[in-house]
Protein backbone atom coordinates (compact mmCIF):
# COMPACT_ATOMS: atom_id res chain seq x y z
CA UNK A 1 0.00 0.00 0.00
CA UNK A 2 0.70 3.42 -0.45
CA UNK A 3 0.12 5.46 2.22
CA UNK A 4 -0.20 9.37 1.46
CA UNK A 5 -0.89 11.57 4.95
CA UNK A 6 -1.54 15.81 4.04
CA UNK A 7 -3.56 18.54 5.76
CA UNK A 8 -7.11 16.72 6.23
CA UNK A 9 -6.49 13.87 4.46
CA UNK A 10 -5.14 10.40 4.37
CA UNK A 11 -5.25 7.88 2.09
CA UNK A 12 -4.21 3.96 1.28
CA UNK A 13 -4.06 3.03 -2.26
CA UNK A 14 -3.32 -0.25 -3.12
CA UNK A 15 -0.22 -1.28 -5.40
CA UNK A 16 -0.54 -3.26 -8.80
CA UNK A 17 3.26 -4.33 -9.31
CA UNK A 18 2.42 -6.30 -12.78
CA UNK A 19 1.49 -2.52 -14.11
CA UNK A 20 3.73 -0.77 -11.31
CA UNK A 21 1.52 1.48 -10.56
CA UNK A 22 -1.42 2.42 -8.23
CA UNK A 23 -5.13 3.16 -8.93
CA UNK A 24 -7.52 5.29 -7.18
CA UNK A 25 -11.13 5.91 -7.94
CA UNK A 26 -12.93 9.33 -8.81
CA UNK A 27 -13.75 9.66 -5.45
CA UNK A 28 -10.32 9.05 -4.01
CA UNK A 29 -8.86 11.64 -6.19
CA UNK A 30 -11.72 14.13 -4.85
CA UNK A 31 -10.32 13.40 -1.41
CA UNK A 32 -7.11 13.41 -1.98
CA UNK A 33 -7.22 16.82 -3.56
CA UNK A 34 -10.32 18.48 -1.89
CA UNK A 35 -12.14 18.99 -4.45
CA UNK A 36 -15.60 18.10 -5.40
CA UNK A 37 -15.95 15.15 -7.53
CA UNK A 38 -17.49 16.86 -10.04
CA UNK A 39 -14.52 18.69 -10.95
CA UNK A 40 -12.54 15.55 -10.56
CA UNK A 41 -14.64 14.09 -13.83
CA UNK A 42 -14.27 17.40 -15.44
CA UNK A 43 -10.28 16.65 -14.98
CA UNK A 44 -10.19 13.55 -16.18
CA UNK A 45 -12.63 13.76 -19.17
CA UNK A 46 -10.33 16.52 -20.54
CA UNK A 47 -6.74 14.83 -19.51
CA UNK A 48 -8.68 12.19 -22.05
CA UNK A 49 -9.56 14.67 -24.67
CA UNK A 50 -6.09 16.60 -24.79
CA UNK A 51 -4.47 12.83 -24.71
CA UNK A 52 -2.02 13.88 -22.33
CA UNK A 53 -2.55 10.36 -21.06
CA UNK A 54 -3.56 7.27 -22.75
CA UNK A 55 -7.21 6.31 -21.55
CA UNK A 56 -7.36 2.40 -22.71
CA UNK A 57 -3.99 1.72 -20.52
CA UNK A 58 -4.66 3.99 -17.54
CA UNK A 59 -8.73 2.72 -16.81
CA UNK A 60 -9.73 -0.36 -14.98
CA UNK A 61 -12.78 -1.34 -13.38
CA UNK A 62 -13.55 -3.41 -10.18
CA UNK A 63 -16.15 -4.43 -8.37
CA UNK A 64 -16.76 -3.34 -4.61
CA UNK A 65 -18.87 -4.19 -2.23
CA UNK A 66 -20.43 -0.87 -1.93
CA UNK A 67 -21.63 -0.33 -5.74
CA UNK A 68 -24.11 -2.09 -7.54
CA UNK A 69 -22.02 -1.92 -10.79
CA UNK A 70 -18.12 -1.42 -11.87
CA UNK A 71 -16.22 1.56 -10.60
CA UNK A 72 -13.44 3.37 -12.81
CA UNK A 73 -9.72 3.55 -11.01
CA UNK A 74 -7.51 5.39 -12.65
CA UNK A 75 -3.79 4.82 -12.87
CA UNK A 76 -1.04 7.22 -11.26
CA UNK A 77 -0.25 9.20 -14.12
CA UNK A 78 -4.20 10.81 -14.33
CA UNK A 79 -3.77 11.01 -10.52
CA UNK A 80 -0.87 13.16 -11.20
CA UNK A 81 -2.41 14.80 -13.93
CA UNK A 82 -5.60 15.27 -12.54
CA UNK A 83 -3.59 17.44 -8.95
CA UNK A 84 -2.35 19.59 -11.97
CA UNK A 85 -5.26 20.97 -12.98
CA UNK A 86 -6.83 21.16 -9.81
CA UNK A 87 -6.92 24.42 -8.40
CA UNK A 88 -6.57 23.24 -4.70
CA UNK A 89 -4.51 23.74 -1.75
CA UNK A 90 -4.38 19.36 -1.15
CA UNK A 91 -3.06 19.19 -4.91
CA UNK A 92 -0.52 21.71 -4.84
CA UNK A 93 0.81 20.21 -0.74
CA UNK A 94 0.32 16.32 -3.17
CA UNK A 95 2.58 17.39 -5.76
CA UNK A 96 5.10 18.78 -3.02
CA UNK A 97 4.89 15.53 -1.38
CA UNK A 98 5.91 13.65 -4.22
CA UNK A 99 8.39 16.25 -5.46
CA UNK A 100 10.19 16.32 -2.31
CA UNK A 101 9.66 12.07 -1.70
CA UNK A 102 11.97 12.02 -5.34
CA UNK A 103 14.47 14.78 -4.22
CA UNK A 104 15.16 12.74 -1.23
CA UNK A 105 15.69 9.75 -3.06
CA UNK A 106 17.92 11.24 -5.54
CA UNK A 107 19.95 13.34 -2.63
CA UNK A 108 20.58 10.52 -0.15
CA UNK A 109 20.43 7.46 -2.56
CA UNK A 110 18.27 5.95 -0.86
CA UNK A 111 14.21 6.50 -1.30
CA UNK A 112 12.35 7.43 2.28
CA UNK A 113 10.05 4.56 1.38
CA UNK A 114 12.30 2.25 -1.05
CA UNK A 115 9.09 0.37 -2.02
CA UNK A 116 6.93 3.11 -2.03
CA UNK A 117 9.04 4.88 -5.42
CA UNK A 118 9.76 0.80 -7.00
CA UNK A 119 5.62 0.26 -6.91
CA UNK A 120 5.13 4.32 -8.34
CA UNK A 121 7.93 4.27 -11.24
CA UNK A 122 6.67 2.84 -14.49
CA UNK A 123 10.27 2.65 -15.27
CA UNK A 124 12.17 1.44 -11.85
CA UNK A 125 12.39 -1.97 -13.99
CA UNK A 126 12.91 -0.53 -17.40
CA UNK A 127 16.95 -1.03 -17.48
CA UNK A 128 16.95 -4.32 -15.75
CA UNK A 129 15.43 -5.61 -18.95
CA UNK A 130 18.75 -4.09 -21.17
CA UNK A 131 20.86 -6.55 -22.48
CA UNK A 132 23.65 -4.54 -21.29
CA UNK A 133 24.86 -5.41 -17.89
CA UNK A 134 26.87 -2.66 -17.04
CA UNK A 135 23.86 -0.77 -17.13
CA UNK A 136 21.18 -3.36 -15.62
CA UNK A 137 22.85 -4.96 -13.19
CA UNK A 138 24.40 -1.72 -11.21
CA UNK A 139 21.93 0.17 -7.98
CA UNK A 140 24.79 2.64 -7.40
CA UNK A 141 23.31 5.36 -5.71
CA UNK A 142 23.32 8.94 -6.89
CA UNK A 143 25.14 10.21 -3.56
CA UNK A 144 27.99 8.90 -5.41
CA UNK A 145 27.69 11.49 -7.74
CA UNK A 146 27.52 13.82 -5.22
CA UNK A 147 30.25 15.97 -3.05
CA UNK A 148 28.70 16.43 -0.25
CA UNK A 149 25.60 17.87 -0.10
CA UNK A 150 26.31 20.89 -2.18
CA UNK A 151 23.66 19.36 -5.29
CA UNK A 152 21.11 19.58 -2.42
CA UNK A 153 22.18 23.23 -1.46
CA UNK A 154 22.04 24.50 -5.36
CA UNK A 155 19.05 22.81 -5.74
CA UNK A 156 17.01 24.58 -2.54
CA UNK A 157 18.26 27.87 -3.89
CA UNK A 158 17.14 27.12 -7.11
CA UNK A 159 20.70 27.23 -9.18
CA UNK A 160 22.49 24.01 -10.41
CA UNK A 161 25.95 24.91 -11.72
CA UNK A 162 27.08 22.93 -14.86
CA UNK A 163 30.55 22.17 -16.20
CA UNK A 164 31.42 21.90 -19.78
CA UNK A 165 30.40 18.66 -21.59
CA UNK A 166 31.62 16.37 -24.35
CA UNK A 167 31.02 17.15 -28.43
CA UNK A 168 28.55 14.77 -29.92
CA UNK A 169 29.68 12.26 -32.33
CA UNK A 170 26.38 10.85 -33.19
CA UNK A 171 23.01 11.61 -34.34
CA UNK A 172 19.83 10.44 -33.10
CA UNK A 173 17.70 10.62 -35.93
CA UNK A 174 13.30 10.19 -35.75
CA UNK A 175 13.81 6.61 -37.73
CA UNK A 176 16.22 5.38 -34.87
CA UNK A 177 14.24 6.54 -32.01
CA UNK A 178 11.25 5.33 -33.20
CA UNK A 179 13.33 1.88 -33.39
CA UNK A 180 14.50 1.78 -29.82
CA UNK A 181 10.93 2.71 -28.54
CA UNK A 182 9.48 -0.16 -30.48
CA UNK A 183 12.08 -2.70 -28.44
CA UNK A 184 10.73 -1.24 -25.27
CA UNK A 185 7.35 -1.34 -26.10
CA UNK A 186 8.19 -5.20 -26.92
CA UNK A 187 8.82 -6.08 -23.04
CA UNK A 188 5.35 -4.41 -22.40
CA UNK A 189 3.33 -6.18 -24.79
CA UNK A 190 0.12 -5.36 -22.58
CA UNK A 191 0.43 -1.73 -23.40
CA UNK A 192 -1.22 -1.68 -26.41
CA UNK A 193 -0.68 1.77 -27.66
CA UNK A 194 3.04 2.14 -26.20
CA UNK A 195 5.05 4.20 -28.65
CA UNK A 196 2.57 5.50 -30.50
CA UNK A 197 2.63 8.99 -32.04
CA UNK A 198 -0.28 9.44 -34.22
CA UNK A 199 0.60 13.41 -34.53
CA UNK A 200 3.88 12.89 -35.58
CA UNK A 201 5.03 14.83 -32.29
CA UNK A 202 8.47 12.83 -32.45
CA UNK A 203 10.06 14.26 -35.26
CA UNK A 204 9.52 17.69 -33.58
CA UNK A 205 11.12 16.62 -30.46
CA UNK A 206 14.07 15.05 -30.99
CA UNK A 207 14.76 18.26 -33.70
CA UNK A 208 14.67 20.25 -31.09
CA UNK A 209 17.80 19.08 -29.46
CA UNK A 210 19.46 20.01 -32.88
CA UNK A 211 17.71 23.06 -32.66
CA UNK A 212 20.78 26.21 -33.77
CA UNK A 213 21.07 30.19 -33.59
CA UNK A 214 23.36 32.36 -35.92
CA UNK A 215 25.47 29.07 -36.68
CA UNK A 216 25.91 27.37 -33.23
CA UNK A 217 23.86 24.95 -31.90
CA UNK A 218 21.30 25.65 -28.98
CA UNK A 219 22.33 22.71 -27.17
CA UNK A 220 26.41 21.73 -27.85
CA UNK A 221 27.00 19.21 -25.82
CA UNK A 222 26.30 15.46 -25.40
CA UNK A 223 25.23 16.30 -21.93
CA UNK A 224 23.02 18.96 -23.07
CA UNK A 225 21.39 17.18 -25.51
CA UNK A 226 21.12 14.33 -23.60
CA UNK A 227 19.41 15.96 -20.74
CA UNK A 228 16.73 17.88 -22.84
CA UNK A 229 15.97 14.62 -24.66
CA UNK A 230 14.98 12.81 -21.63
CA UNK A 231 12.77 15.98 -20.15
CA UNK A 232 10.99 16.89 -24.14
CA UNK A 233 10.17 13.39 -24.39
CA UNK A 234 8.34 13.07 -21.14
CA UNK A 235 7.15 16.36 -20.76
CA UNK A 236 5.75 17.18 -24.89
CA UNK A 237 3.90 14.14 -24.66
CA UNK A 238 4.36 12.85 -28.07
CA UNK A 239 3.59 9.67 -27.51
CA UNK A 240 -0.16 7.81 -27.10
CA UNK A 241 1.82 6.16 -24.18
CA UNK A 242 5.42 5.26 -22.80
CA UNK A 243 6.23 8.57 -22.71
CA UNK A 244 8.72 8.01 -19.56
CA UNK A 245 9.62 4.65 -20.65
CA UNK A 246 10.87 5.74 -23.71
CA UNK A 247 12.36 8.88 -22.39
CA UNK A 248 14.68 6.36 -20.06
CA UNK A 249 15.18 4.24 -23.30
CA UNK A 250 16.68 7.14 -25.55
CA UNK A 251 18.68 8.57 -23.03
CA UNK A 252 20.74 5.64 -22.32
CA UNK A 253 21.51 4.85 -25.96
CA UNK A 254 21.66 8.45 -26.79
CA UNK A 255 24.40 8.03 -23.87
CA UNK A 256 25.58 5.12 -25.11
CA UNK A 257 26.46 5.55 -28.58
CA UNK A 258 28.17 9.08 -27.82
CA UNK A 259 30.59 7.29 -25.82
CA UNK A 260 29.25 9.36 -22.66
CA UNK A 261 27.45 6.28 -20.80
CA UNK A 262 30.42 5.17 -19.00
CA UNK A 263 32.81 7.32 -16.62
CA UNK A 264 36.51 6.04 -17.57
CA UNK A 265 36.66 3.45 -15.03
CA UNK A 266 33.80 1.29 -16.64
CA UNK A 267 31.00 2.80 -14.44
CA UNK A 268 27.95 4.27 -15.46
CA UNK A 269 27.26 7.49 -15.17
CA UNK A 270 23.79 7.24 -13.85
CA UNK A 271 22.42 4.71 -12.26
CA UNK A 272 19.05 2.54 -12.88
CA UNK A 273 17.62 4.05 -9.09
CA UNK A 274 18.70 7.48 -9.91
CA UNK A 275 17.61 7.33 -13.38
CA UNK A 276 14.12 6.23 -12.18
CA UNK A 277 14.19 8.60 -9.78
CA UNK A 278 15.09 11.94 -12.35
CA UNK A 279 12.94 10.69 -14.71
CA UNK A 280 9.64 10.81 -12.71
CA UNK A 281 11.04 13.75 -10.97
CA UNK A 282 10.74 15.37 -14.69
CA UNK A 283 7.11 14.02 -14.69
CA UNK A 284 6.13 16.08 -11.37
CA UNK A 285 7.50 19.16 -12.12
CA UNK A 286 6.30 22.74 -13.38
CA UNK A 287 7.00 23.78 -16.65
CA UNK A 288 8.96 26.77 -15.36
CA UNK A 289 11.16 24.48 -13.69
CA UNK A 290 12.81 23.29 -17.23
CA UNK A 291 15.98 24.90 -16.66
CA UNK A 292 16.46 23.41 -12.94
CA UNK A 293 15.53 19.87 -14.31
CA UNK A 294 18.06 20.30 -16.74
CA UNK A 295 20.57 21.42 -15.29
CA UNK A 296 20.13 18.77 -12.54
CA UNK A 297 20.01 15.78 -15.30
CA UNK A 298 23.20 17.97 -16.87
CA UNK A 299 25.41 17.83 -13.71
CA UNK A 300 24.30 14.57 -12.66
CA UNK A 301 26.14 13.16 -16.03
CA UNK A 302 29.72 15.36 -15.54
CA UNK A 303 29.80 15.86 -11.83
CA UNK A 304 32.13 12.79 -11.66
CA UNK A 305 33.84 13.00 -14.76
CA UNK A 306 35.25 16.03 -14.28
Amino acid sequence: MVVYVGPGVELSLPLDRERETIWASQAQIAELFGVDRSRVTRHVNNVFRDEEVSQESNVRKAHIASADRPVAFYSLDVILAVGYRANSGRAIQFRRWASGVLKDYIVAGVAVNTKRLDDLGSIVRLLSRADNELVSGVADVLAGYIPGLQLLREYDDGHIATSAGAAPGWELTTEEARAVIKRVGAAFPQDKLFGHDPQGKLDGTIGAIYQGFAGHDIYPTVEDKAANLLYLVVKDHALADGNKRSAAALFITFLDRNGILHDGEGRPRISNNALAAITLMVALSDPSEKDLMVALITRMLSGTAR
